[in-house]
């Protein structure tokens, strides 16, 4: 796998983590032990699951800094209302922004929206976009 399908499988599994303990109303803690766990590909290599565990738990620790920002620039959308993936995806995404600012925003929102088109409904991508873009052009002015 090349470093930037190892970098998709990251991105894919800190959303699945973060999916886990959103839905089952788990602990950070609760996540990170079991998620691993349950996993058949949980043999994954040390980088492709250290970075996933890096962005969860920038999600974790910033999880209302994260949300704040999501609830600023989805239009009127309050998180509860939004699909679990589509919020979760978008989590993963601020948190690797806000955790990573060395990876180009770009990036990070065209990772992010492959990885929504694998979980999410087509109609959630253009929504995830403008959100992703709205929230990485805020950063710029605000750095």
């Amino acid at each position: 796998m090349s470093s930037s399908g190892k970098r998709r499988k990251s991105r894919e599994l800190a959303m699945q983590m973060l999916f886990q303990g959103d839905i089952g109303k788990q602990t950070p803690e609760q996540v990170q032990h079991s998620f691993w766990d349950a996993r058949s590909d949980a043999d994954l290599d040390p980088d492709t699951r250290g970075f996933a565990e890096d962005i969860f738990r920038v999600a974790s620790v910033r999880e209302a800094e994260i949300d704040s920002l999501i609830e600023q620039h989805s239009a009127n959308w309050r998180l509860t209302r939004m699909p679990a993936v589509d919020r979760n995806v978008l989590r993963a995404a601020v948190a690797e922004m806000l955790g990573f600012p060395a990876t180009p925003a770009p990036i990070i929102i065209n990772e992010s929206l492959e990885v929504a088109r694998r979980y999410s409904a087509p109609e959630s991508i253009n929504f995830l976009n403008g959100v992703l873009d709205a929230i990485a052009k805020s950063r710029v002015k605000s750095s």
